[in-house]
C-alpha cells in the first residue's frame, strides 16, 4: 500500500540553465534537515543530479534509472534498492547516466508507456515524504514519464531570461498531462533562480511573471540569488548547507523549503476530511 503521505515533484523546465540541479540538491538536504525522508531521482540522461552529489564515474554504477525502466518495460521485478546511493547528508539518489537516452527511445512503443517511472518509484513512495525528480530540459517521454508519476511541479526559471514562449509549452504540456495522464497534478510553484541583485532585470523579471501568471500561479517569494558559490557546489558532490551554510544562497533555499512545507501544510489542512 502507498504510504499516503509521500510527495512526488518534480522540478520542471524545457530550458536548460535554470537551476532544476541544484534546486533539487538543496530543497531535498533542507528536507532533510527537516527529519524528512527524501530520495532525489536523476531523470536526465546527463546525470547531473548524479554528478552534484558527488558521483562522477556514472557510467560504473551497476544500476540506474535506466534499470528500473527497463525492467518496467519489460515488465519484470523492480528492485529499486540495488539502485539506491546514500549521501552523507541523509538523502537518498536514484542516479542516471547516458543510458536513460535510450530509454527514452524504447518508451516510445511501449505498452503503458507514460507509467513507466511512476510504476518504477510505486515501492519507493512507501519509504520516503519526499522524491524529488530532476527533469531533463525537454518534454520527451522520460519528462512526461515524470509528470505523470509526480503529485505537483515546482518550475525554475532564470531570472534573467524569461522566455514566455518557452513558460506557456511547458504550461500545455502540464495541462495535456493533467487532462490525460495524471488529474490530480498541479503546480506548486515559480521560482525564480540566478537573481543578480546588482541589476533591474531580476526585479522586472519577477514582476513580469507576477503579471502575466500571478493569477494562475505561485510565484515564490524566496529568490535564488547569482553567486560563485553556488556554482563551486557542483563540483564538490554537497549541498550549499556543507559547503558554505552562511552563505546568501543557503538562507535563500532555506526560506525558500519553508515555503514548499508551508505550502503542503496548507494543502493538507484544505483537504476535506474523511472522517465521520
Amino acid at each position: 500500500m502507498n504510504q499516503p503521505n509521500c510527495r512526488i515533484i518534480a522540478l520542471a523546465n524545457q530550458k536548460g540553465g535554470t537551476g532544476k540541479t541544484t534546486t533539487t540538491v538543496n530543497l531535498g538536504v533542507a528536507l532533510a534537515r527537516q527529519g524528512k525522508r527524501v530520495l532525489l531521482v536523476d531523470a536526465d540522461p546527463q546525470g547531473d543530479l548524479t554528478t552534484c552529489l558527488g558521483w562522477q564515474n556514472q557510467d560504473n554504477l551497476p544500476a540506474t534509472l535506466a534499470t528500473l525502466v527497463e525492467q518496467t518495460i519489460r515488465d519484470e521485478p523492480v528492485d529499486i534498492q540495488a539502485a539506491l546511493l546514500h549521501h552523507r547528508e541523509g538523502v537518498d539518489l536514484l542516479p542516471s547516466n547516458i543510458e536513460l537516452s535510450a530509454m527514452e527511445m524504447a518508451l516510445v512503443t511501449a505498452m503503458s508507456r507514460e507509467f513507466a517511472l511512476k510504476e518504477g518509484l510505486c515501492q519507493a513512495r512507501n519509504q520516503y515524504d519526499y522524491i524529488l525528480i530532476d527533469c531533463m530540459p525537454s518534454l520527451g517521454m522520460i519528462t512526461v514519464n515524470a509528470l505523470a508519476a509526480a503529485d505537483s511541479v515546482i518550475i525554475p526559471v532564470q531570472a534573467q531570461y524569461l522566455p514566455a514562449k518557452g513558460m506557456t509549452q511547458l504550461l500545455h504540456t502540464i495541462g495535456k498531462v493533467k487532462r490525460q495522464i495524471n488529474p490530480n497534478l498541479r503546480v506548486d510553484g515559480v521560482l525564480l533562480t540566478l537573481v543578480d541583485n546588482r541589476t533591474n532585470l531580476a526585479r522586472q523579471t519577477a514582476e513580469t511573471l507576477r503579471n502575466n501568471y500571478g493569477s494562475v500561479l505561485r510565484i515564490y517569494q524566496s529568490q535564488i540569488p547569482l553567486a560563485v558559490k553556488a556554482a563551486e557546489v557542483s563540483a564538490a558532490g554537497k549541498s550549499i548547507y556543507a559547503y558554505d551554510p552562511s552563505s546568501k544562497v543557503a538562507g535563500a533555499y532555506e526560506s525558500f523549503t519553508k515555503e514548499v512545507l508551508y505550502g503542503e501544510k496548507q494543502r493538507i489542512q484544505s483537504k476535506p476530511s474523511l472522517a465521520r
